[in-house]
């Protein structure tokens, strides 16, 4: 529309489309709560206050703010994909997502990301990109595609690409890794993510000076403080493995609050289901003692200004008319969402019916030889090092502890919670298996296997015997991806999936089920783990320290090398 008919619109001279009366507007950029009326003309705001329009929906002295912006999110770990994950979070008020495709790009490549786009066309949901800067995150695995900076440089004309994901490889940027610098030069105009956990000092400095402007991987206040002083967007992240938002919560004040936002990372259905999404992380800031209206803007505007969207994440004439409604200013809760001036969803639940489930062209991801696999570890010593799990994080323990050992072959010994595991490469076939032993998964018999391992997706296999790792890895396998839960020869629960292994393509009310089911399954072998799976995928990230599991063996991160299993 021309823009001279949009001031018309706003100067009151023609009735609006729709007007939304009688709403307590947060303004997240004054920081007052102002009584008025909306009017929306397609889908923007056109004016606050006294205007007529074609419809009127009457809020009754409800609150209104903006919709909600998940800064940084990975959707694939929500095991549905982009449209049916929208069906899940916008009844809870996100109308926008940042996210970084890497899980699928690390299977697919450029495939995969085109993947995500078609699907979120189908979905009432904004998703912007950020094109995936480590695909792979390291030379220290193997995964199903490479990006190279020229790759990454050819999404830069989509208009919902926003510039370069979390550049998780933050040892080669401080080492002038000349490969990673020429992707940060290839988006040295847009907006550079980072994903730096523990880095300081010097290093820390190196990193910044790079361009690199966020983090979300903070698990103290002192981190996160360093990284507030030299210049770096914190993205507090609430996920289901991950959670940080408690302990990241005294960080905010009304001094530095703008240099906040809300992420949940990788967060399964569940979660969003039960608890709920940023609208969960806004409530519980504010129960923490957090001001609502800080608690609002770090939810919208800061994510919408840091990424420059300044189309959306406020109330105000010429933004989009993406907005939500609640009653209780103490726990906002929406019972009306707006997307593009149009009612999206009602009480939790969406207005328009589920579309038809799609067909993908997509290949078959699942390549293993198996006459190549073996999970036998030959012992060498006595001692070994041994992944510690801290339950509720991504980082790891580094440990060393005596390992049991029978007929020259060490073995699990569950009654001192010391567990097998091993990543079985599943993209090319090579019969690479990287093997080792972790601590805290707390299985007492049984085995787990998912093709959901960060970030490469090899197929991560723990267990108490090798009987029934094999037993649950092979099953993944011939579901075409999945999470399995075996005991002995007998396969006690699965969830397939099948689209790279990292999603299906159900309502997520039903992926729900199954998971349930197979956590549940879980249990019964001995976890008390939330999320088995999805922390047991974490073992397998060679960028956050300290000890890892990969296809290639044992990654000492702190020193970002393979190292022995025996000591």
């Amino acid at each position: 529309m021309p823009l001279d008919e949009l001031i018309s619109y706003a100067r009151g001279d023609e009735p609006a489309d729709l007007l939304l009366n009688n709403g307590r507007v947060v303004n997240v950029l004054s920081g007052e709560i102002v009584e008025t009326n909306v009017a929306i003309l397609r889908t923007r705001i056109v004016g606050l206050g006294d205007y007529e329009a074609n419809e009127v929906i009457d809020l009754e002295g409800a609150f209104l703010a903006p919709g909600l912006i998940d800064a940084h999110v990975h959707i694939e770990s929500s095991l549905v994909p982009p449209a049916e994950f929208s069906r899940a979070v916008v009844p809870r008020g996100t109308t926008t997502v940042v996210t970084d495709p890497h899980e699928i790009a690390n299977v697919l490549g450029l495939d995969g990301i085109r993947f995500m786009f078609e699907s979120a066309k189908k979905g009432p949901l904004s998703m912007f990109v950020m094109a995936s800067s480590c695909v792979p995150a390291t030379h220290m695995e193997t995964n199903g595609a490479v990006l190279r900076s020229y790759d990454l440089a050819s999404l830069k004309s989509d208009p919902w690409v926003l510039g370069l994901a979390e550049v998780m490889n933050f040892p080669a940027v401080v080492a002038n890794d000349p490969e990673v610098l020429e992707k940060i030069a290839a988006f040295e105009d847009r907006v550079l993510d980072g994903h730096c956990p523990g880095l300081s000092g010097k290093d820390l400095a190196a990193y910044v000076m790079a361009g690199i402007g966020s983090d979300h991987e903070c698990t103290t206040v002192e981190e996160a403080q360093e990284k507030l002083r030299l210049g770096m967007m914190i993205f507090i992240r609430e996920a289901t493995n991950a959670h940080n938002l408690d302990a990241l919560l005294p960080l905010i004040t009304p001094e530095n609050h703008h240099r906040i936002c809300f992420c949940t990372d990788d967060r399964q259905p569940g979660d969003i289901l039960d608890q709920g999404h940023i609208d969960y992380m806004v409530r519980t800031a504010i129960a923490k003692g957090i001001d609502p209206i800080m608690a609002l803007r770090m939810a919208t505007w800061n994510a919408a200004d840091y990424f420059r969207l300044h189309d959306r994440g406020a109330i105000t004439p010429g933004r989009r008319a993406d907005m939500i409604a609640f009653h209780d200013l103490r726990a906002p809760s929406p019972h009306l969402v707006f997307r593009g001036g149009r009612l999206v969803a009602r009480e939790g639940e969406m207005v328009q019916p589920r579309p038809e489930s799609q067909t993908y062209p997509l290949r078959s991801t699942m390549n293993i030889d198996w006459q190549q696999v073996d999970l036998t570890i030959g012992a060498n010593g006595s001692r070994g090092r041994v992944i510690g799990l801290i339950p509720n994080q991504l980082v790891t323990e580094h440990l060393v502890d005596e390992i049991s050992v029978n007929d020259g072959i060490a073995i699990a010994d569950p009654s001192r919670d010391l567990l097998k595991i091993a990543v079985i490469e599943r993209h090319r076939a090579s019969g690479a298996v990287g093997k080792g032993f972790v601590r805290g998964v707390g299985l007492k018999r049984g085995a787990l296997a998912s093709s959901v391992a960060h970030d490469h997706h090899n197929l991560v296999v723990v267990g108490a015997d090798d009987t029934s790792m094999m037993t649950a890895a092979h099953r993944a396998f011939r579901l075409g991806g999945g999470m399995v839960v075996a005991e002995g020869e007998q396969i006690k629960a699965e969830l397939p999936l099948p689209i790279a292994g990292l999603m299906v393509d159900q309502p997520v009310r039903e992926v729900r089920v199954q998971l349930d089911m197979t956590l549940a399954a879980a249990r019964e072998l001995g976890t008390t783990l939330h999320d088995p799976f999805m922390a047991m995928s974490f073992l397998a990230l060679e960028v956050i320290p300290s000890l890892k599991l990969t296809d290639q063996g044992l990654v000492d991160v702190d020193r970002f090398e393979i190292v022995p299993l025996w000591v």
